[in-house]
């Protein structure tokens, strides 16, 4: 079980500190499925960073299976059971898609199936990539979607995904969305996943809806997506039929 008690985050600058957090308690249960959403700037990839260890909270605590974890690395974070899957991957030429699952299953021989398996849970035909440099020659959505798989052969116990949506296409996506669906249905890992995509947020056990550094809405997807509705609709302009502004 994740908890994270008092987070806050706040940055100093020339023009004056910001705070990016501030004071977010929450509870992430074994086998859930949170979604953290809400509107850009709002703090929910800061926040996001903070569990994974990349960014070190100005105060709270982060307690992973009852163990304060604040001051620990990426690296001990990892092999805890925690994974993260970035916004933006990184490139690795010289690396194939092979070998970076064979690392990110603790770099034991992985199997052909099993990493043709990983790779269709994605969207990506195993035959045309297992073999090919994860470099410039790979489109982003491509990219994106070779790091969601390695995310997958890891087996952690809490996998955390910022807008794994970003740069993939539409069928990508559908079989994207199946496969979290599938990992939410088998309960082994809880499940962060930064998004503003309706299908993903409606596979949510709990929908944290995070605004100017606060936790503004939380709750089931029952609850709470009428809320980000209501709250989408009060920020649209009104036309009326001449096409003015009202």
């Amino acid at each position: 079980m994740l908890e994270l008690r008092n987070i806050s985050y706040h940055v100093h600058s020339p023009e004056g500190d910001l705070n990016i957090l501030k004071n977010i308690d929450l509870v992430v249960p074994d086998g859930c499925l949170t979604v953290f959403t809400g509107p850009n700037g709002g703090g929910k990839t800061t926040l996001a960073k903070i569990i994974m260890g990349l960014v070190q909270p100005t105060e709270g605590q982060v307690i992973w299976n009852g163990q304060d974890i604040t001051e620990c690395g990426i690296t001990e974070r990892a092999k805890m059971g925690i994974s993260y899957g970035f916004q933006q991957p990184p490139r690795f030429k010289g690396l194939r898609v092979r070998d970076l699952l064979t690392i990110a299953s603790d770099g034991c021989p992985l199997p052909k199936s099993e990493a043709c398996a990983y790779l269709t849970k994605v969207g990506l035909c195993a035959n045309d990539y297992l073999d090919r440099e994860v470099d410039v020659s790979l489109s982003g959505g491509e990219v994106k979607r070779i790091e969601i798989a390695t995310v997958l052969a890891r087996k952690s116990d809490l996998m955390i995904f910022d807008e794994p949506e970003a740069g993939i296409d539409l069928w990508s996506f559908a079989r994207l969305t199946e496969t979290f669906e599938d990992i939410h249905r088998e309960r082994n890992s809880a499940m962060i996943i930064i998004s503003h995509q309706e299908r993903i947020i409606r596979l949510a056990d709990e929908i944290v809806v995070i605004a100017d550094g606060n936790i503004a809405h939380q709750g089931t997807a029952e609850d709470v997506f009428p809320v980000i509705m209501a709250d989408t609709l009060s920020c649209c302009p009104v036309i009326n039929s001449k096409g003015e502004r009202k």
